[in-house]
């Protein structure tokens, strides 16, 4: 069901618009666009950002690796889902390897740039995507899977935003979410990219029950890399920069030396041992109906 983001009114149908309140989503760049005031202007995130992404997504280890790791948790924990949403789907890097490893899946993209939308669309074509403002989301029990990756640490109102991602979700469904883990790893990395917070393990399992899910599986990742990515943000705080997404460009071989301590670090967590620290955090959650 969609729902009217001005007053939650049900049943709203985008090419009519809302008759309790007369909300009606705009067209921005080719997309429909339901919180159109941030289209082109959200402090969540670099507009700019986008285009350095959408050029070294595919040649990073770390952006592949996580890639490998939210796919083998949706074959495990949700192999028959129909319908997946992924909110703030920037480039459509992680979508893309979504929508090819099921295909025939109704698979949707949102985010608050239309910018990014633009790259998805080229690697996505034939994919509903959308623009719009987590925090509005406009939908109930629509989805079997709503899935956000690092994007809930940017936004000031993350409670609120897993509560709406709770709604969204069928009864039965469930939620991916990857997030920065640790604070004391902070540096003007995080501020490059308008991070909120990095969390605790403790903060974000309290956050995501205190919404309504229930954690099926909770793991650090990037552990085996930990000593690496700590001297990297040591060096960052020092040098008080953050070398952009040119910093993600890497030699070829070290690159791949890199992804294949990450595959190792995969089969750990494939096997159900629990790594207490890392770099990042993936939960796997499951809705709770609410009382």
């Amino acid at each position: 069901m969609i729902l009217c983001p001005a007053c939650n009114a049900p049943n709203l149908r985008p090419d009519q618009g809302c008759t309790a309140c007369g909300f009606a989503p705009a067209k921005i760049d080719g997309f429909i666009a339901w919180a159109p005031e941030l289209a082109k202007n959200s402090e969540g995130f670099r507009e700019e950002s986008f285009e350095g992404l959408a050029r070294v997504e595919a040649g990073n280890f770390w952006f592949r690796s996580r890639n490998s790791v939210i796919l083998w948790a949706l074959r495990k924990y949700f192999p028959g889902f129909q319908s997946l949403l992924e909110v703030g789907c920037g480039t459509g890097f992680v979508l893309s390897g979504i929508a090819q490893a099921f295909p025939g899946t109704r698979i949707s993209g949102s985010e608050i740039y239309t910018a990014g939308l633009a790259f998805a669309a080229q690697r996505l074509p034939t994919v509903e995507l959308q623009q719009m403002d987590a925090r509005k989301l406009p939908y109930q029990e629509e989805f079997d899977v709503v899935a956000a990756f690092d994007v809930i640490e940017h936004i000031l109102e993350d409670e609120l935003v897993l509560r709406n991602f709770h709604r969204a979700i069928k009864p039965g469904g469930g939620c991916l979410i990857t997030v920065p883990q640790h604070p004391w790893l902070w540096s003007p990395v995080d501020e490059e990219a308008c991070h909120q917070r990095r969390y605790t393990a403790r903060e974000l399992h309290a956050k995501v029950r205190d919404a309504g899910f229930r954690i099926l599986r909770s793991s650090s990742f990037v552990t085996f890399l930990l000593p690496l990515m700590l001297a990297s943000r040591l060096a960052s705080r020092r040098s008080g920069t953050s070398g952009g997404t040119d910093s993600l460009q890497l030699n070829s071989m070290v690159d791949g030396a890199l992804e294949a301590c990450m595959r190792l670090e995969h089969r750990v967590i494939k096997a159900g041992v629990p790594l207490p620290i890392g770099g990042s955090r993936l939960v796997v959650l499951q809705k709770v109906p609410s009382a």
